[in-house]
């Protein structure tokens, strides 16, 4: 289908020339309905921790221009029609890097686990952190779970009222300017 390691070789250089961090790259099912397969690239700029629509445009057309380049080479980077989708990671932000488990610490999250660790596979509860590779969460139910990294399936941030507080608000730039048009009524 495709090769997650060699697309983020590609997808993260031009995340980095733009000045931002590459969060996640998943291949998954097109939210479109239409059965198609979508390529999502979640990134973030390191000053606010999410991107606005320009910066989604523009990593966007730097990556697509990125995959062509390869794909002109002949490389066969997805098979299949795909579409793809930049955005910001969110609120809710999923949990893919060591430093977001070190990052969000205190906060509350949902961890899927690949295989159970002492019986349990999905935990739920205050993120404590990360030593070395080894994720710690205060889980509802099993108290202190301790799981190395390369064991989560997937994890992500549960939104609390905490978290709203805790996060940067998003960029306000040019709401103040009110922009008013007038419509033209058609003639009947």
């Amino acid at each position: 289908m495709a090769d997650i390691a060699r697309l983020t070789q590609i997808i993260e250089p031009q995340a980095n020339a733009l000045g931002f961090d590459l969060v996640r790259v998943k291949m998954m099912p097109s939210e479109a309905g239409d059965g198609g397969m979508a390529l999502q690239i979640m990134a973030e700029d390191p000053a606010t921790g999410q991107l606005v629509i320009d910066q989604c445009a523009a990593l966007s057309r730097s990556v697509s221009d990125a995959m062509d380049a390869a794909e002109e080479q002949g490389e066969a980077l997805i098979e299949g029609a795909y579409h793809l989708e930049v955005s910001s990671p969110g609120i809710d932000r999923p949990l893919t890097r060591p430093k977001d488990f070190s990052d969000w610490a205190g906060h509350e999250a949902k961890v899927s686990l690949k295989e159970k660790i002492n019986g349990n596979r999905n935990l739920r509860g205050a993120l404590v952190g990360i030593e070395g590779d080894t994720v710690t969460i205060e889980d509802r139910k099993a108290g202190n779970v301790a799981f190395p990294l390369d064991a989560i399936h997937a994890a992500k941030l549960v939104l609390t009222d905490e978290l709203i507080a805790a996060t940067q608000p998003l960029d306000t730039k040019g709401a103040e300017e009110v922009l008013e048009v007038e419509e033209e009524k058609a003639d009947d």
